[in-house]
């Protein structure tokens, strides 16, 4: 039995992901809305894609923005990396959980009004030069 979850243990290690990431759950923002954003930044470097964000005025640049700085400082802390030489591998925005809430509409009825939210990931990379 032990040795399956030793096995388990080294084959989960041996596919991990290596690259730097980030990750801010539950953001009170459409994911609709912040993918738009990520969709400027990926593929750009750290230092272009937060001057971008810096200066974009859609409602979530202001969350992927620390969500990108945080990735990068685990780079650099975590890994040991450059902040010059990483680029935005993969940015996406997941649906979380929905705050369901009603509006009265006529007739005693009332209409579902879903306040989602959404979980940010950014994944950094060193760039292929």
């Amino acid at each position: 039995m032990a040795g399956n979850m030793n096995k388990k243990q080294e084959r989960i290690a041996a596919h991990a992901d290596k690259r730097p990431y980030a990750t801010a759950k539950y953001i009170r923002i459409s994911p609709y809305k912040v993918r738009t954003v990520l969709a400027l930044i990926r593929g750009k470097s750290v230092e272009e894609a937060a001057a971008i964000l810096l200066y974009t005025t859609k409602g979530g640049a202001a969350e992927v923005r620390k969500v990108l700085l945080s990735a990068a400082a685990n780079a650099e802390h975590n890994k040991q990396m450059d902040r010059n030489d990483l680029i935005v591998a993969e940015a996406y925005a997941d649906q979380g959980p929905h705050l369901k809430r009603m509006q009265p509409v006529s007739k005693g009825r009332g209409h579902a009004i879903l306040k989602r939210s959404c979980h940010i990931t950014v994944i950094l990379d060193v760039k292929n030069i």
